[in-house]
């Protein structure tokens, strides 16, 4: 057999995993494809239970070593560190993460600048996480204390690797606790590249362990280990109900950040020069495969037809082509998911499609490649309005005033993002109350994807916060200490 060509700009070894401080080989390895052409281009450890044992041994070691002895300032050097060295290694990162993934590269540049910014961030915020004096009876001093859990799990997904692991592992690793980390084994690569960043910032053995390999096997064991003491999730409703099981039975917090299906709400005095990039970007980055992707656009009717002809005419110029050629979408990230892509697309009532991107003539034939649908004519009880896709589409559905345009947004189970396009202060104040969603955006989406915004949904969507300050407090347990002294 010949030899696998060799991922470009990888300065360390995919088959290996990190436990302890020491890199060492996995018994067993998987695949590594390039979504963009459907190759197999290297080999993935494949960590087993034992390996997570091993992983949950080191972190509690790192806890009752150098790691838990260490000042909230002293970590958050480490955590500035280790951002100045993303820094340093982003176009790197960008590459590997193009590959890995199949999103076009400015979009990886993007994630591995906001990863840098997550250290940055996180470094900043380690020593400002205060408790409070409580006024009480006479005689009585009583104060509370924020205090790392222990040993975190962490179990990120394959579509947005390095954004996640900021998120997670940096609000984690900010307030003291050791990290057990499981990427997505279709995506492992930049976790990997982040662990070797870390340890060579300094940061304490045992601090931050990996273990790639399958979710029904490392996942499920990191999930449900008695050595864990709290959970953070992102992927799939029905994943994520599983590992919310498995922790369960040891009484364990977990913080889920599930699936989406976020409407933006346009109404008949928004300005559409300033929404149109809003509405079809947020819809086509990373093709569709982002939890918080506006799948919906909700219209008010007496302009649907002009917002859906915009629309069109942006999505007929939209190219889908291999992730390092940088067009406007990459590749799905395999095959499995473009099948689903595509069973859900056959579902759309004939007439419904307003217009289609288009797959370039240079995409590799064994690339997962789907053209971007626009749609308009699903109604919001259609599943192509209900349920998630995961895939590059969008449903353009109208509306007759506030109250209907609230029922659609609301009615479906998910509940993670939201957006209103108005010129009327008192509608977006409105609107903003009465939409159920974990972030409400007024005429924009997205803010920037700023890290210091708190992140999380309500129904399917999950529950706990990410990013911001409310990741700190997530990480921790709150004490509460009560001293009489008469």
């Amino acid at each position: 057999m010949p030899p696998r060509p060799e991922i470009e700009r990888l300065w360390f070894d995919p088959a290996e995993m990190l436990t302890g401080g020491v890199w060492r080989p996995a018994s067993q390895t998987l695949p590594i494809e390039d979504p963009s052409t459907g190759s197999e281009v290297g080999a993935l450890a494949r960590g087993t239970a034992g390996d997570i044992d091993e992983a949950v041994a080191a972190a509690e070691a790192a806890r009752a070593g150098d790691w838990g002895r260490m000042t909230a300032a002293e970590r958050g050097r480490i955590l500035a560190r280790i951002g100045r060295m993303v820094l340093d290694r982003a176009e790197d990162l960008a590459v590997i993460e193009a590959t890995d993934v199949g999103k076009p590269l400015r979009q990886a540049r993007a994630d591995a600048l906001a990863l840098a910014r997550y250290m940055e961030f996180y470094a900043g915020a380690a020593d400002k996480v205060m408790g409070e004096t409580i006024p009480y009876l006479d005689g009585y001093t009583v104060y509370t204390l924020r205090e790392p859990h222990g040993v975190t799990g962490h179990i990120v997904p394959w579509n947005y690797p390095m954004q996640i692991v900021g998120r997670s592992v940096g609000a984690a690793l900010a307030m003291g606790n050791a990290c057990v980390l499981k990427p997505a084994e279709e995506a492992s690569l930049t976790a990997l590249a982040f662990a070797r960043i870390a340890t060579e910032a300094g940061l304490p053995a045992g601090a931050l362990n990996l273990v790639p390999g399958l979710g029904e096997e490392a996942g499920a064991a990191l999930a449900g280990h008695p050595g864990i003491h709290h959970l953070s999730f992102t992927g799939s409703v029905a994943t994520g109900s599983l590992i919310q099981a498995a922790a369960a039975a040891n009484v364990v917090p977990v913080t889920l950040e599930l699936g989406g299906k976020s409407p933006q709400l346009v109404f008949a005095d928004a300005d559409l020069d300033a929404a149109l990039p809003y509405l079809v970007g947020a819809g086509i980055q990373n093709a569709g495969q982002t939890c918080s992707a506006a799948a919906r656009i909700l219209v008010e009717r007496s302009r649907h037809d002009e917002v859906v002809a915009r629309m069109a005419d942006a999505y007929r110029a939209l190219r889908v082509g291999p992730a390092r050629a940088d067009f406007d979408l990459g590749p799905l990230i395999s095959a499995r998911q473009k099948a689903v892509v595509e069973a859900f697309l056959a579902t759309a009532p004939a007439g419904s499609v307003a217009a289609r991107g288009r797959i370039v003539a240079e995409a590799p034939k064994g690339g997962h490649y789907v053209a971007p649908v626009l749609l308009a004519g699903p109604g919001p009880d259609h599943p192509l309005a209900q349920e998630e896709i995961f895939g590059p589409a969008q449903v353009v559905i109208p509306f007759d005033g506030e109250d209907e345009a609230v029922a659609i947004a609301n009615g479906t189970r998910y509940g993670l993002v939201a957006a209103v396009w108005s010129e009327s202060g008192a509608r977006q104040m409105r609107l903003a109350k009465r939409l159920r969603a974990g972030q409400v955006f007024i005429n924009n989406y997205g803010a920037g994807g700023g890290v210091e915004l708190p992140f999380g949904g309500v129904g399917r969507s999950g529950h706990g916060r990410e990013k911001g300050f409310e990741a700190l407090y997530g990480f921790s347990a709150l004490k509460t200490v009560a001293a009489r002294h008469g």
